[in-house]
């Protein structure tokens, strides 16, 4: 958001740093009575604005607009890098816990089994 509003200040002062040109057109009537039309253009830098401190304010805002730029890509970076070291520590957790079910399993299959030998024996008795 802040790379689209400095951008757009900087067209605006591009803008206005563009020159405007005049055409003035001047008629005079010669003393033998003949009338002679002179065209003038008069070129003006935009509104009398210093181009000096247009490039100036302009090599400011691409400073700044890259200046704002690395620190979003720095946040983005540091911001990966905790995720996928949540990720990490999360695909560890979940193996362990799966690895505690399966045991957790297999001890509760052990003792179904010593049950059902101890019912098995019981019954032949």
């Amino acid at each position: 958001m802040k790379k689209q509003i400095l951008t757009a200040l900087m067209i605006s002062v591009i803008v206005v740093s563009c020159k405007k040109s005049t055409t003035k057109t001047e008629q005079v009537e010669n003393p033998d009575g003949s009338v002679t039309t002179t065209t003038t253009t008069v070129t003006q830098d935009g509104l009398g604005v210093d181009t000096a401190k247009i490039n100036q304010a302009k090599e400011n805002v691409q400073t700044k607009v890259d200046e704002a730029g690395n620190k979003i890509d720095a946040a983005a970076q540091k911001a990966k890098e905790k995720i996928d070291a949540t990720a990490g520590k999360t695909k560890e957790d979940l193996h362990k816990a799966g690895e505690d079910v399966k045991d957790a399993a297999a001890k509760g299959a052990s003792k179904v089994e010593e049950g059902a030998k101890k019912l098995k024996e019981d019954l032949k008795k």
